[in-house]
């Protein structure tokens, strides 16, 4: 484990955006164009493999979609390290 800088509570409260990525795809845009209410979307990643999880963009660790009270939550498999 790493140590901890003793001032590291300096930025303990500065939110941050994490986001995840279920997958990607690229269509031309006349496809883009005929997307409706409805239209499926396939990308190009399996239904159980790892989504890829970002902090301010920057892609830090990979998880598994999980459902948690009617909601979709992540659960975190592996973290990368620098």
């Amino acid at each position: 484990m790493t140590d901890i800088p003793p001032n590291i509570d300096v930025i303990m409260d500065v939110p941050v955006e994490i986001s995840v990525e279920l997958g990607s795809c690229r269509m031309p845009m006349r496809e883009v164009l005929r997307l409706q209410v409805g239209s499926v979307i396939q990308l190009d990643k399996i239904a159980d493999a790892p989504v890829d999880i970002f902090v301010n963009r920057k892609l830090i660790a990979k998880g598994e979609v999980v459902v948690v009270d009617d909601r979709f939550g992540i659960k975190v498999t592996e973290i990368f390290s620098k």
